[in-house]
């Protein structure tokens, strides 16, 4: 490989470590770079200078399932949609908890309850809010939530609870997301991100790869992202499912993959950069590699409406690659 490459990657990771942000253009060359084994290697790097270097393992409950009126093309809990999925309203504050405990049990340091809303009614937000009461009472765990879009009011609510994290992704880039949802825009979805950010929550956001988006696409939504400052960044990869508009229509090999988080790394230096929804399918039993690459975060014992790894199953992956779970 040219030397050339590698010098302007060593240097693109030296600006990282004097706080330099990366724009769109070098972006493109990284994610564009013929030594993707170098490119790896530095992001890996930067992930171990600015983490603590151990891998963010989060469970998700989906606490309630399907019906949501957004016309998500992805998504299979749309109502939009065809996908043949169990539908069921809010689970009560007893299953929730149980569902916790079980992921604590099994070594997840952070529980995320999702639920398919636009927003959630009041009396399904008042019960959610007992339900994080109760589970904050009951277990030593990070609570996340991800709950459609979010008030002043009630991101505030949530911080004042001790949730630590809320979840709301981009999904894709701006100049792409029409094209995957029209039922409301990018700028509301930036604008939930700001006001969890004002109420004083962690953020997590980031979203899908696979859905037809092109490579300049790609790093779009990292620069978006990067403009947000989150504490996590969940990377998907579309399984795209009977019954959604994006069923069968698009590929996605392990090389996108692991260069798309790779210069995320570089974009985001200092985010848990998260594995997400897909890496059973598209990565096999090869996520170590991308966690070698600029990722510390993977989501164990399964997505919202697909199967994942088992939590034991994981632990030992982690365990293979000398990673520990935080």
């Amino acid at each position: 490989m040219s030397n050339l490459t590698r010098d302007f990657i060593s240097e693109k990771m030296i600006n990282v470590f004097a706080d330099k942000q990366i724009n769109f253009q070098n972006a493109m060359k990284l994610i564009n770079s013929t030594d993707l084994d170098f490119l790896a290697d530095c992001a890996n790097q930067i992930t171990l200078k600015y983490g603590d270097g151990k891998v963010d393992v989060e469970t998700l409950v989906n606490a309630k399932s399907g019906r949501c009126p957004e016309d998500c093309s992805f998504c299979s809990q749309s109502t939009f949609n065809t996908t043949k999925i169990d539908k069921y309203p809010l689970l009560t504050p007893e299953m929730i908890l149980a569902q916790a405990k079980a992921a604590k049990d099994n070594g997840a340091n952070s529980f995320c309850i999702v639920c398919a809303y636009r927003a959630p009614p009041e009396q399904d937000f008042i019960q959610i809010c007992n339900t994080i009461k109760l589970i904050k009472e009951s277990l030593d765990i990070d609570v996340n939530t991800s709950l459609g879009f979010m008030t002043r009011d009630r991101a505030q609510i949530l911080k004042r609870l001790g949730v630590k994290r809320y979840n709301h992704n981009l999904e894709t880039a701006e100049s792409m997301f029409d094209k995957i949802c029209t039922t409301h825009s990018y700028e509301d979805r930036i604008n939930t991100a700001r006001i969890v950010k004002e109420a004083g929550l962690e953020l997590c956001s980031g979203g899908i790869i696979g859905m037809g988006e092109t490579i300049e696409q790609r790093v779009e939504l990292g620069i978006s992202l990067q403009s947000l400052n989150p504490d996590e960044v969940p990377i998907n990869m579309l399984i795209g499912r009977e019954g959604t508009p994006l069923f069968n229509r698009f590929s996605l090999t392990e090389e996108e993959i692991i260069r798309t988080i790779a210069t995320f790394r570089f974009l985001m230096p200092r985010a848990i950069l998260k594995i997400a929804g897909g890496r059973e399918v598209h990565l096999k039993k090869n996520d170590k590699k991308v966690l070698k690459a600029g990722a510390n975060g993977i989501i164990s014992g399964g997505y919202l409406t697909t199967k994942g790894n088992k939590p034991v199953e994981d632990s030992r992956m982690l365990k293979e690659i000398g990673l520990k779970q935080k």
